[in-house]
């Protein structure tokens, strides 16, 4: 495994795929590392390899972006896991302030996620005593301290939940100290084990399945009544109801119900709050295409409504714009982002990229495997449109060659001023096996740029694999990492002049 630890390595390299690519910088790497990461195998590298890599780059960096970095991307990404793993690893390698504290403290927005850092931090430091958190980080145990006060009995009895780091053991091994009379109440309740039993569709689904019923069809009644008073109850989080929309037209709950949902759903203000990443919609509509409830299409139009709510502050470009929007479909972006997740590399890459057509007005748009194909489509209806592309991907073949977008615009003399390409960026040449030097992004971009020397090429990694086809922040080429829509506020930044890095500088400790 090759790792780009020094400012001064090597510039060039090859990708997975046996092209030329060049390097990034360590502070560039473990962006794109930590944005496109859920910790799980990609096509080209495992989880534990992803790990290590980030695990070397952190004292390569300087402290004070590796915390930003992991705030951004809790905040603005709503990543939970990468951050989690940032702030351990910072621990081991600064000390002598309170930057670890700040950070922990910053990063840990719901309680499981102070078990949860207390469990990797166990295991980054080679904890296998019988004691594993012995001599935790004092920095460490004061942001997980500050963070103990953030929450209430209902959000501590949720997430309280029978893992080897235990809410109780984190009390005790953290000593956080309490506000007021009724928190340390509350801390004593987690010390005896006598948090209220929180009242949560998991809780109460669970319940009902210890029940028994004289027949199959009592049962039906009795789990759509349950689900009729958990929408009513308002005690079913965003999530928990995009993730059970499936479970709830099958439960067949009432038409008065099913509005609920809709409008719930559809609200723009609780689209808002919940913060949800864009592929979340796109996971929850395909959850129901196979099912045959006359609701589905009043359903699927509320997710369609959420999801352009949920990005209503994008910008896009007007009329006067060229934008061009090229897919990447390719073998390798046929991966889940996470072993449970039913969502691919491929399917984000598409939604983002249909996210930005139905936010601008003058846009080619199409997909590239062997060949790249222009596909025009409509501008509203984000999720079903891509499926439409998802269902069209054999058109195109399998391999990654990205340069024939550009070879196209400039064999038609398109004049372009914005092209985006969403790819894991283990672009290459499977038409001549990377020997013609023709055959690359560097260089049809350098003869494209001669027929549109003010155009930009936006780079959007979706796998943070360490290299790219083409300098960036060179010549117009510029990189994004992510699975958000965020990644278009870091465009609107590059597009004022700066860079990701920059973005993530201007996070406030």
């Amino acid at each position: 495994m090759k790792f780009n630890l020094s400012s001064k390595a090597k510039a060039t390299t090859v990708n997975y795929e046996g092209a030329d690519a060049f390097n990034l910088t360590p502070e560039m790497e473990l962006y794109t590392a930590i944005a496109t990461t859920m910790l799980s195998d990609t096509s080209y590298e495992k989880a534990d390899d992803r790990l290590a890599r980030i695990q070397l780059l952190v004292p390569v960096v300087k402290p004070e972006f590796t915390a930003k970095l992991a705030v951004y991307a809790r905040k603005q990404m709503n990543l939970r896991t990468a951050p989690v793993v940032l702030a351990a690893e910072l621990a081991k390698i600064h000390s002598g302030d309170n930057l670890v504290s700040r950070t922990v403290e910053k990063i840990v927005q719901r309680p499981d996620e102070i078990m949860e850092l207390l469990a990797y931090y166990q295991v980054a430091n080679n904890r296998k005593a019988a004691k594993k958190l012995n001599k935790i980080s004092k920095q460490v145990q004061k942001g997980l301290a500050g963070a103990f006060n953030k929450f209430d009995e209902y959000q501590f009895a949720k997430y309280n939940r029978s893992t080897e780091v235990k809410l109780r053991d984190a009390l005790f091994l953290v000593h956080p100290k309490a506000k007021d009379e009724t928190q340390q109440a509350l801390f004593n309740k987690i010390v005896k084990q006598e948090l209220a039993i929180p009242y949560t569709w998991e809780t109460e689904l669970s319940a009902l399945g210890q029940q028994k019923f004289a027949n199959e069809k009592a049962k039906d009644r009795a789990i759509a009544a349950k689900w009729e008073e958990l929408i009513d109850s308002d005690k079913l989080g965003y999530m928990a109801l995009l993730r059970n929309l499936r479970n709830i037209l099958q439960a067949k709950v009432s038409t008065a119900h099913y509005k609920k949902v809709s409008e719930r759903l559809a609200d723009e203000k609780a689209v808002a709050n919940s913060k949800q990443l864009p592929f979340r919609f796109l996971a929850a509509y395909r959850e129901l295409q196979d099912l045959s409830s006359s609701f589905k299409g009043y359903i699927t139009d509320a997710l369609e409504t959420a999801i352009t709510f949920s990005v209503r502050n994008m910008k896009g470009f007007d009329v006067d714009t060229r934008v061009v929007i090229a897919c990447d479909v390719s073998g390798s972006m046929q991966k889940p982002i996470s072993p449970k997740s039913k969502v691919l590399l491929y399917d984000i890459g598409l939604l983002l990229g249909m996210l930005m057509q139905s936010k601008s007005k003058n846009v080619v748009s199409g997909i590239f495997g062997d060949k790249w194909k222009i596909m025009s489509l409509p501008g509203r209806d984000v999720l079903a449109k891509v499926d439409a592309l998802y269902r069209r991907q054999g058109e195109v073949g399998y391999a990654t060659n990205g340069y024939l977008v550009l070879r196209d615009l400039l064999d038609r003399k398109y004049v372009a001023d914005k092209i985006m390409l969403f790819t894991d960026v283990q672009l290459w040449d499977s038409r001549t096996n990377n020997t013609s030097a023709a055959n690359t992004m560097a260089y049809q971009w350098a003869a494209y740029k001669k027929i549109a020397p003010n155009a930009k090429l936006y780079l959007f990694d979706l796998a943070g694999y360490g290299n790219t086809p083409l300098q960036v922040e060179k010549n117009g080429v510029h990189l994004i990492a992510g699975f958000s829509d965020k990644v278009f506020d870091v465009m609107e930044a590059m597009e004022n002049g700066a860079n990701a890095l920059e973005v993530i500088n201007k996070i406030e400790l």
